[in-house]
Formats: structure tokens, C-alpha cells, sequence
């Protein structure tokens, strides 16, 4: 009777401790949650394949934003001159738009998808990062976030450049630091001349200059390279001090995975050109963007006829079964009401 009470006690306690430590976590996303800022805007993504034959066989894909922990997007109208579809590709899993026409009757055809989204600051590191244990990553989702892209080698110099950028280090948090750091010091974000803004490793570690691509890519490959799994993300950018503009081009940035946090962010070519916050965009990204895609060397579905895309965040179009470059196109974003932005940076 008495080992009976004994282990009813036990197992008593048990509970309650499990209770508190859930407690705890729920604090600590309530914390997390009160403390992120948010951004509430409209995007526009529009585009026009131009200067077609009437008659060609024209097959168009292009991304869709997807709602995920950082952001909830809403479908507001998704119009065009051909009917449109859903798709997902598999190895990401990244959200398309598909339409096709065997017969073009148009010389042009106009696409636009408005979107009404609600981007929420990721904190992951610091005063209002709750601690996680044991998180798991997929064995499939490991595989591909450790192994090479095409212009993302993980052997040769970027190799021996993660080797040297890590030496002294232990940990995976601070191993990924150090690589940060050392991509933050020696690129700068230059785009004069050419071969910029490929992702391509190997020109990054010769020129030591690039855009958001180059940056990226050198620390996913380095982060790799020493057994860190990391992706790449790209979607657009806002202005943080603007409530509507033109938005001229993409922007990207890298997650690397801490077995203690999951996935954590990392932005260093925000942070080369805004030194003073080089500590917030390693284990930050703000709430002035919003994503699109992950991942390079993309096949798409339908499957394209051309070679994997190196990233997708633009329409890809194929007349005839090849590469159609002929395409202008009309991004933009408003924000939402003067009660839109919580707080501001």
C-alpha cells in the first residue's frame, strides 16, 4: 500500500512538473509573441510575358506566397489572360502557379496575384527566444540541407575557408557565428560588373563582393561544410520607411539548424549595410519582407523542359519548349491602414 501511495505521489509529481514546464513554454511564446513586431500590407505581384507570335505554344509558372509561422497570407485575386492553377514542387515544397496554352491568341499575356499578408519580426535568439530541446529535423530535410547545389559547392574552398572561419569553435551556434562573422567582414555588397547575384560560391570567395545571393550561398556552403544544415529563402523586401512603393527586385537570406532551436535565421547583407544591427540579423530577420520560396536548382511542376531553375521568385516562362526571357514585371506593396505597424524600428 505504501509503494502504491509512493508511486501515486511520484507520478503526482510527475504531472505537475510536466504542467509547469508547459506553463513555462506558453509564457514564453506569450513573451515572444508581445514582443515581435508586425507588418499588415498588400503585395502585388504582376507581370506580362511580351512580344509573343500568335500561335506559340507558351507554358508559364511562377511562385506563390505561402502562409507559414512567420507569415499569414491571404489570396485577395489571382488573374490572367490564361486560366491558372495550383502546384507544388516536391522538393520543397514551394507553392506555384501554372498556366499553359498550346496556341497563343495573345502577342501578350498579363498575370497578377494581390495578396493581403500579415509578416510577423522573427526572434530567435536572445531575451525572447524560448529554449527548445531535441528538436528533430527530417531525415529528408537534413539530406538536402546539408548536401551541394550546383553554383553551392560544400568540398574545396569553401570548405577550407569554413574550416579556418571555425577553428577554436564547439558548438553548432557558435560555429555558425563564426561563419556569419567571417562572410560579414570579408564580402561587400557590390553589384558593379558581372557575375553577381547568381549565388555562385566560388565567384563570391574570388571577388568578395556580390548581392544578397552571393552573401548567402558563401555561408550556406561554409555552414554545410561543417555539417550545418542550412537554406536558402527568397521572396521581396519593404522599405521599412515607406507605406507604399515600387518594389525594384528580390531579396534572400539563409536559415542554418541548431539542434537546441530549430531553424534560425541569419541576414548578413542586411547587415553589412546596417552595421549597427549585425547582432540583431543573426538569429533575426525584421518584419519588412516576405517570402516566397525556398531552395535552389528547382524543378517545377509541371516539370520544365529547361534545366533546374537556380532559384524562383521571378515568372519562368517556355515558348516552344525553351527559355522565354521576353517578360516585364510590376511588383508593389501598401501597407494597411495606419494601424498596421505595431511599434517600429
Amino acid at each position: 500500500m505504501n509503494i502504491f501511495l509512493l508511486g501515486e505521489a511520484a507520478s503526482g509529481e510527475r504531472v505537475l512538473f510536466m504542467l509547469r514546464k508547459a506553463l513555462i513554454w506558453v509564457l514564453a511564446l506569450a513573451s515572444l509573441a508581445s514582443a515581435q513586431e508586425t507588418r499588415h500590407f498588400t503585395f502585388h505581384y504582376g507581370f506580362t510575358v511580351k512580344n509573343l507570335l500568335v500561335g506559340d505554344k507558351v507554358r508559364i509558372w511562377f511562385p506563390a506566397a505561402h502562409s507559414d509561422a512567420f507569415q499569414e497570407v491571404k489570396v485577395v485575386s489571382a488573374t490572367g489572360d490564361l486560366p491558372l492553377k495550383k502546384t507544388r514542387e516536391s522538393k520543397y515544397g514551394n507553392e506555384i502557379y501554372y498556366a499553359e496554352t498550346s496556341k497563343s491568341k495573345l502577342m501578350d499575356l498579363h498575370f497578377e496575384v494581390v495578396y493581403e499578408v500579415q509578416r510577423r519580426e522573427r526572434l530567435t535568439l536572445g531575451t525572447y527566444s524560448p529554449h527548445l530541446e531535441d528538436v528533430k529535423l527530417a531525415d529528408k530535410e537534413k539530406k538536402v540541407s546539408l548536401a551541394p547545389d550546383k553554383l553551392v559547392p560544400v568540398t574545396g574552398l569553401p570548405a577550407e575557408l569554413g574550416v579556418k572561419a571555425v577553428e577554436g569553435k564547439v558548438t553548432p551556434l557558435d560555429k555558425a557565428r563564426a561563419i556569419y562573422d567571417y562572410v560579414l567582414t570579408t564580402m561587400r555588397y557590390d553589384k558593379s560588373g558581372t557575375g553577381w547575384g547568381r549565388g555562385d560560391v566560388l565567384y563570391a570567395c574570388d571577388a568578395k563582393k556580390g548581392n544578397c545571393t552571393d552573401f548567402h550561398s558563401l555561408f550556406i556552403a561554409m555552414a554545410r561544410s561543417q555539417g550545418i544544415p542550412a537554406r536558402f529563402e527568397i521572396g521581396f523586401s519593404l522599405p521599412p520607411d515607406k507605406p507604399s512603393a515600387e518594389i525594384e527586385g528580390y531579396h534572400c537570406w539563409a536559415d542554418f539548424f541548431e539542434p537546441t532551436r530549430g531553424w534560425i535565421p541569419v541576414d548578413i547583407s542586411e547587415a553589412w549595410k546596417h552595421q549597427e544591427k549585425r547582432g540583431y540579423f543573426f538569429g533575426a530577420h525584421d518584419d519588412n519582407r516576405i517570402q516566397f520560396t525556398l531552395g535552389r536548382d528547382l524543378m517545377l511542376n509541371p516539370k520544365q523542359d529547361g534545366e533546374p531553375l537556380n532559384y524562383f521568385v521571378y515568372p519562368y516562362v517556355e515558348v516552344g519548349g525553351r527559355a522565354f526571357p521576353n517578360i516585364s514585371t510590376d511588383f508593389s506593396f501598401a501597407d494597411v491602414g495606419s494601424t498596421g505597424r505595431s511599434g517600429g524600428r
